[in-house]
């Protein structure tokens, strides 16, 4: 099966490398000769890195780079029998680039979308066809990363969600399949680890540092919450906040943070503008955390009592099965343990306490546990085992 890829970005040039890689022939789109020709040159230099590490050999190298085209023509997506779109997160653009490419294709392609934040159904909703539509979202770095996430929208059908999931598990990915609703499992189940560190920190409670020091050394976790917002982009982080809030209806559990935002605003975006929550500037010195043992257990019971609270409505509300909803937090971003496993080894019972004293003690909506947990405690019901 020919592959066509519009976006010639970090992310679309990731996607194509797998493709080729899995020996297909891919064509890449990108309306920017000099996109394209960036993209080109960045692959040539990841090939002569793996062929000098011994993880491929030269004529796998050049057969990759082979595979590829690169054109700034939509028109060569004709013969594609699947096409992955990953451009701007702009739906009206995405739904214009999607009729456009219904219409260069045979009616058996298949039309792919990489959003992370867009709903499915909608993009679909530009297409003659709407059964070929589904959404496929990859993690950056694509060829690195393991975890995809596939979802169908109400009008994609069973053979085109098939034939997805086959192709993209034939590329050595691991697949969860995800309802289309906002934030799909990965984006939506990890709110709190931004959210609620953010919270601590604007109740005084710890420094940045501390709550990082906490997260990774009590947690676990391989960064902590501000490190990771500094690496993403304080606007792009506070952007996937925002959009997720206000796609659920401006529910209190994905309230943002006037914390990051002004942080945004002020141009402190992390590693990219060379400060954000912490400062990245040469001979640039920053806080050291507290380490104090009981105040890092107490900043680490809250924050992953939301997020487990959060991975155990994910599945209350279908979102996608127990197993891939830990396999998504795993795979996707990293976590040291499945959430809902971790619910198991904390014990549902003790979450469900601490969740019910913070909603009585602030009276806000975000530390409502989710009717599931409470089903499960009164069952005395356990996610594995």
């Amino acid at each position: 099966m020919d592959i066509g890829v519009l976006g010639g970005g970090t992310m679309g040039s990731g996607i194509v490398q797998v493709a080729a890689q899995n020996g297909h022939q891919v064509v890449l789109v990108d309306l920017s000769q000099e996109v394209l020709d960036k993209s080109k040159a960045k692959l040539a230099k990841i090939m002569a890195r793996l062929f000098e590490k011994g993880k491929i050999s030269e004529k796998q190298s050049s057969q990759t780079q082979s595979n590829i085209r690169y054109s700034t023509d939509m028109n060569d997506f004709k013969g594609c029998g699947f096409v992955i779109e990953a451009i701007v997160e702009n739906l009206e653009v995405k739904k214009k680039v999607f009729a456009s490419i219904e219409e260069i294709t045979d009616g058996n392609c298949i039309l792919a979308s990489n959003t992370s934040s867009l709903s499915i159904a909608s993009i679909g909703s530009a297409l003659k066809d709407a059964s070929k539509i589904i959404g496929v979202h990859f993690f950056n770095p694509a060829p690195l990363m393991p975890l995809v996430e596939i979802i169908p929208a109400v009008q994609t059908a069973d053979s085109t969600l098939k034939t997805t999931i086959e192709l993209i598990d034939s590329w050595k990915k691991v697949t969860v399949l995800c309802k289309d609703t906002p934030g799909f499992i990965v984006n939506r189940v990890a709110r709190p680890f931004y959210g609620e560190a953010m919270r601590i920190y604007e109740e005084g409670i710890a420094d940045f540092a501390t709550i990082d020091w906490a997260m990774t050394h009590v947690g676990g976790f391989r960064m902590g919450p501000f490190t990771l917002m500094d690496y993403i982009g304080n606007d792009v982080n506070y952007t996937v906040t925002e959009t997720v809030f206000k796609s659920f209806y401006y529910d209190p559990r994905y309230k943002p943070s006037f914390t990051q935002k002004r942080h945004a605003e002020a141009g402190y975006l992390g590693r990219k503008s060379g400060k954000g929550f912490f400062d990245y500037r040469e001979n640039a010195s920053n806080p050291k955390p507290i380490e104090d043992e009981q105040l890092g257990k107490e900043i680490f019971d809250r924050i992953i009592m939301m997020l487990i609270n959060e991975a155990v409505d994910a599945v209350f509300l279908n979102i996608g099965s127990k197993e891939d909803i830990d396999l998504a937090m795993t795979k996707g971003v990293n976590y040291p343990k499945g959430l809902l496993a971790w619910s198991d080894e904390i014990g549902l019972e003790n979450i469900l306490a601490k969740l019910d004293a913070m909603f009585q003690e602030y009276g806000e909506d975000r530390y409502r546990p989710s009717p599931l947990m409470r089903r499960m405690v009164a069952k005395g019901a356990k996610f594995f085992n």
